[in-house]
């Protein structure tokens, strides 16, 4: 296999149709078939059932799928870091999710920055579980991750705080002078969960608002248009027509630094080691 047929394979598994498929790559219909079905005469294995339409994976494809995205981040990042490399950039590159472990980002680059040898940090403030893929595909240098939303299977990572979560409601709210709630009396609150978008940009179904950032979650609670539950330090970001709940039964929320295990990049070493230090 190569990049071309893994490339290939990916956007019509994501598509799942032909056409649109071609479209996107920028190639006709038929070469694109024919090179789906020579990749899985090689493999000795049918990745996609054509019978119907949409067409759809079979267990196969949906293997090979995981397996060639994970392929083509990593051939995407060794480019991106080499080119990085032949520039003569010495700086480091950042990736957090906006809004997000706000007070410890600050306290780490103030401290980096005040470390001997310390190099210029450019961070990427983007939306939830976008750093995640940064990191993979090499826009990005190191991470903070945030488990059990994050995934950090094929990182190396250091552990910098856990805590608990609260829910967010608009002041006022009834449940507000509660000391405590249950993820069971969230649920029940005629306020509905927001819904983040999918890796594709797709929103899963359901019944609460669509929404891309915190600000526009925040703006939308405090409306009386949805509620949240988030790690109990977004309380430093709340406003006056906003108030928070801790709920002990939600998951705890564990915030690592990650990088990838090949790195040799002493500044992303020493920004490790000042981060666990804090």
């Amino acid at each position: 296999m190569d990049i071309r047929e893994l490339r290939y394979f990916v956007a019509i598994a994501e598509e799942l149709h032909f056409a649109r498929a071609a479209q996107r790559l920028g190639i006709a219909q038929p070469p694109l078939s024919r090179a789906i079905q020579q990749l899985e005469r090689r493999l000795g294995a049918a990745l996609l059932d054509r019978t119907g339409r949409p067409v759809t994976l079979t267990e196969a494809g949906q293997v090979l799928l995981a397996e060639a995205r994970a392929v083509i981040d990593a051939a995407e990042a060794a480019e991106r870091r080499t080119r990085r490399a032949a520039t003569g950039s010495s700086s480091v590159v950042l990736a957090t999710k906006a809004g997000a472990s706000a007070e410890l980002l600050a306290k780490l680059l103030d401290a980096y920055a005040a470390e001997p040898g310390a190099v210029p940090v450019d961070v990427i403030l983007c939306g939830p579980a976008e750093q995640e893929r940064l990191l993979r595909d090499g826009r990005a240098d190191v991470a903070l991750l945030h488990r059990p939303f994050d995934s950090t299977t094929g990182f190396d990572t250091e552990e910098l705080s856990t805590e608990g979560q609260v829910a967010v409601l608009p002041a006022g709210h009834p449940l507000t002078v509660r000391t405590h709630l249950r993820m069971a009396d969230v649920a029940d609150l005629p306020l509905p969960l927001p819904r983040w978008p999918n890796p594709d940009g797709t929103y899963p179904p359901g019944p609460g608002p669509q929404v891309r950032d915190h600000t526009q979650l925040l703006q939308l609670i405090a409306l009386g248009r949805a509620c949240t539950i988030a790690p109990e330090s977004c309380r430093t970001q709340l406003l006056d027509d906003l108030a928070a709940v801790p709920v002990p039964d939600a998951p705890t929320v564990t915030t690592v630094i990650a990088w990838p295990p090949h790195s040799r990049s002493t500044a992303v070493a020493a920004l490790v080691r000042t981060a666990t230090r804090l």
